[in-house]
């Protein structure tokens, strides 16, 4: 596993840039789907809430710029291009199991 050379930081960021952003789309729908079927009718009742919670779990995704944009100046690049998928699903389920968490508080002790 070599690394591909010359490859620069513009293309590795414009890599990682085109991976996580198609991938924050999913991401924000499989939130926005579980606060749907969590809440049912109350989902306006929680909707600024819901807005803050949704900025903090952006805020948390783009944290995967870190790994991504490291591995990628490795000899791993080739390798990590195909399985950091990976590192999505896993990040999209702990993101989901933390909603679900927080809205069974809102939905059955009414947090707000």
């Amino acid at each position: 596993m070599t690394a591909e050379p010359g490859i620069g930081f513009r293309e590795i960021a414009t890599d990682a840039l085109r991976f996580w952003e198609r991938g924050r789309i999913a991401f924000n729908l499989v939130l926005l789907a579980l606060s749907i079927y969590m809440l049912r009718g109350d989902v306006f009742e929680y909707l600024f809430l819901l807005f803050a919670y949704a900025l903090i779990a952006n805020f948390f995704y783009t944290t995967a710029y870190i790994p991504d944009v490291f591995i990628q100046h490795s000899d791993f690049r080739v390798l990590w291009r195909r399985l950091r998928w990976l590192l999505w699903l896993a990040g999209t389920a702990f993101a989901s199991f933390i909603a679900f968490l927080v809205l069974f508080g809102l939905a059955f002790n009414g947090w707000s």
